[in-house]
């Protein structure tokens, strides 16, 4: 290849590498959102993730444990719904990272949408400890396996149902602070893991005390609330990445924060849908044709301001119009 070949190529591969550059470099436009993170909801968000693993990690091993020393299916389906607990907190967690990520190039406004996508993996994974936990009693009912009830199976699961209160009790508290479908839906998940291990301490001793199967059928009771976990959290998180739209009461809500503001003569559309977790508000209000644009404009960015307040919601656009034009 000759030198001028050689440099032909270097200038066209020089050219190829250039950022594409705007049509109009002229114009100051912003193509990424710029909202500031809040530090303080994360923090919140890390105690959250921190004692859903610690917490599920301790339970699982203890369970383990027990169900590998009696031999009770009720108690291993528990100890499979407490491993899809740990996974769903760390999975959790990721999401809730990336989740809270500021916007960039590839995701102009933000990264919301990755938490109800990773809910959908670890529905996956619950659904599988569910599977696991069917496949257990059907050995039980065979004959394959059976409950050896221990005197001390009660300490460890009554413990156990302790331990869940007290996740229960610290997650729900960050709940109310913050808002996240998934550390709310892992609060909610605490309540039904404290019904599985009373299911399972029942399945151990009615075993015993009443009959051999007692134990496999709590262990398909404890698989069935396993299901209806999986369950919700599919049909809540496919609403979330189809555009479900907010309801009526919610609606209503984000119209009286807009009529808070002064000057907001009416409010005549509102269009809600979730983007992720959260709303992204369409709406349109009516002010005074005399104002001047300034002013018109402090109204609609007061209406946005008191809006985007609202736990529910994440991003307002407000069309402003004068009375009597309503739009369509």
């Amino acid at each position: 290849m000759t030198k001028f070949n050689l440099k032909k190529n270097q200038k066209k591969n020089q050219e190829q590498e250039k950022p594409e550059e705007m049509k109009f470099p002229f114009i100051n436009l912003k193509r990424v959102r710029t909202d500031v993170s809040d530090s303080e909801n994360w923090k919140l968000y890390i105690k959250a993730i921190i004692f859903s693993i610690g917490g599920n990690l301790l339970l699982t091993v203890i369970k383990g444990i027990l169900a590998w020393i009696s031999g009770s299916s009720a108690v291993f389906s528990d100890a499979a719904n407490s491993l899809s607990d740990t996974l769903y907190s760390i999975i959790m967690g990721i999401g809730l990272y990336f989740s809270q990520r500021p916007a960039d190039e590839t995701h102009p406004q933000g990264h919301k949408q990755f938490e109800p996508l990773v809910s959908l993996f670890i529905a996956a994974v619950m659904a599988s400890a569910g599977i696991a936990a069917v496949w257990r009693s059907i050995q039980s009912f065979t004959g394959e396996t059976g409950p050896k009830a221990l005197e001390w199976t009660t300490f460890v699961m009554v413990v156990a149902i302790v331990v869940k209160y007290i996740m229960y009790y610290l997650v729900s508290r960050i709940g109310e602070k913050v808002y996240s479908p998934a550390i709310q839906a892992s609060a909610r998940d605490n309540l039904v893991d404290i019904i599985s291990s009373s299911s399972a301490l029942l399945g151990v001793w009615g075993s015993r005390l009443i009959h051999p199967y007692f134990d496999p059928l709590a262990g398909l009771f404890v698989a069935l609330w396993i299901f209806k976990a999986t369950w919700e959290i599919v049909w809540e998180n496919v609403r979330y990445l189809t555009g479900r739209g907010a309801d009526l009461e919610l609606t209503e809500k984000i119209v009286e924060s807009a009529f808070s503001v002064p000057d907001v003569s009416d409010v005549h559309r509102v269009v809600a849908e979730y983007v992720g977790p959260q709303l992204r508000v369409d709406m349109h209000i009516n002010v005074d044709g005399a104002f001047s644009l300034d002013r018109a404009h402090e109204i609609g960015e007061d209406v946005k301001k008191v809006v985007e307040g609202l736990d529910e919601v994440d991003l307002v656009y407000v069309h402003i119009e004068p009375i009597g034009h309503e739009g369509k």
